[in-house]
């Protein structure tokens, strides 16, 4: 039976680490991910977790090192956060293409200059096209959740590909909150024992990862696309698992008061449970307003997404992060998803919460409004990012 508990999202996944019989731990710590290899290290060091732990100097030798421990068949754990993801970054696109199931958990964060350890999603937005499948998380219930749920996608014998769980950077990381925390048995029953096909083996020789030339490339690029979006199926077949297990139960779309929503606000991550409070508050008043929020990133569930706006006029899309030249996204995304779409919503973006600025239930009040008086001007451009107390900064 699952026990309540109070963990912080970091130690979470340190538990759902330990709890999913890991192998082989490689991490370099970087703020705001540390609490997570600090605490997996410590569970090594007292006998907790029996796993290696290897000590690297680089968040690109933390991956390389994961990549060479699945290669010879070890369930593998990393961790990171912004210009560390970006260090790693050359590796992350090996790891999706050699088809190395792992999973990595980021604790989002922004991406310099200027300097910032502050939470928001550049960093994972810059990872958007290497392959991997990606999750966002709201809750540190969640990070524990999707981190085991991430083991038993990624090493699916129809999948083989690596899981990226994004938490938001302090947000989650540091801030304890009750969650339940199941038992070992449990777990066991939901994640069997790693068994990878492909393992090294000086017996039986094979290469992983060679030279591609142009008479073959297209062909593994292709395999890849096609194998990325046949995960789905198995994704949501073990949310479906999960939930029969843990009565936890998570889909590609989560939508909240959206069913016959006419204004519908998209966002990501933990910022959804506070834009959830000013649903609540409008619904109160007796506007038709919903919420929805992207659980799957990667690949993209557009039949989920599509269904979930059919019935809505306006779609205001949140975002965290700007695709400089373009605007949000999450924006861009959603618009060319719904573009062949002969009734679709007008899509309005705003971005906000950059570089860590807090986003209260007031300031996605404004984001409402906004949104709603930008659609109604006849506009659907990304024109706006939010602010201070919710005021729009201006270029």
């Amino acid at each position: 039976m699952s026990k309540r508990v109070a963990l912080e999202a970091s130690h979470a996944v340190a538990e759902a680490v330990k709890m999913s019989d890991v192998d082989v731990i490689s991490a370099y710590p970087i703020t705001p991910q540390t609490h997570i290899p600090e605490r997996l290290a410590e569970m090594v060091a007292n006998g907790e977790l029996q796993a290696n732990y290897i000590p690297v100097e680089s968040e690109h030798s933390a991956l390389s090192a994961c990549l060479g421990s699945v290669a010879v068949g070890a369930r593998s754990f990393t961790t990171t956060a912004s210009q560390g993801l970006e260090l790693m970054h050359e590796v992350v696109y090996c790891g999706a293409s050699m088809r190395f199931p792992m999973v990595m958990v980021v604790c989002n964060r922004s991406l310099s200059a200027p300097i910032s350890v502050w939470g928001d999603h550049s960093d994972v937005m810059s990872c958007r096209d290497t392959g991997w499948i990606q999750v966002f998380c709201e809750n540190s219930q969640e990070a524990f959740d999707l981190t085991v749920w991430g083991y038993r996608v990624a090493e699916d014998l129809k999948v083989m590909i690596p899981v990226m769980v994004n938490l938001d950077g302090f947000t989650l990381s540091h801030v304890t909150e009750p969650m339940f925390l199941p038992e070992q048995s449990e777990v066991d029953k939901f994640l069997p024992v790693f068994n990878y096909p492909y393992a090294l083996n000086p017996d039986k020789p094979m290469t992983h990862g060679g030279l591609g030339q142009p008479d073959i490339y297209t062909e593994a690029k292709v395999a890849q696309e096609i194998a990325l979006r046949k995960s789905k199926s198995v994704i949501i077949q073990g949310w479906k698992e999960f939930g029969d297990i843990f009565g936890r139960h998570y889909s590609p779309v989560e939508q909240y008061r959206a069913e016959d929503a006419k204004t519908l606000l998209l966002t990501m991550g933990s910022y959804s449970e506070t834009a959830k409070v000013m649903i609540d508050e409008r619904r109160a008043r007796g506007e038709s307003v919903g919420l929805i929020s992207l659980r799957l990133w990667r690949p993209f569930p557009y039949e989920e997404f599509r269904k979930a706006v059919s019935g809505a006029e306006t779609l205001i899309v949140f975002d965290r992060s700007i695709s400089f030249g373009m605007g949000g996204p999450v924006f861009s995304e959603a618009k060319s998803a719904l573009y062949s779409e002969a009734s679709r919503p007008k899509v309005v973006g705003i971005i906000g919460g950059l570089g860590g600025r807090d986003m209260a239930v007031k300031d996605f009040e404004y984001v409402l409004d906004r949104g709603k008086e930008i659609a109604e001007q006849g506009s659907d451009r990304m024109i706006e990012v939010v602010g201070v107390r919710g005021e729009m900064i201006k270029a």
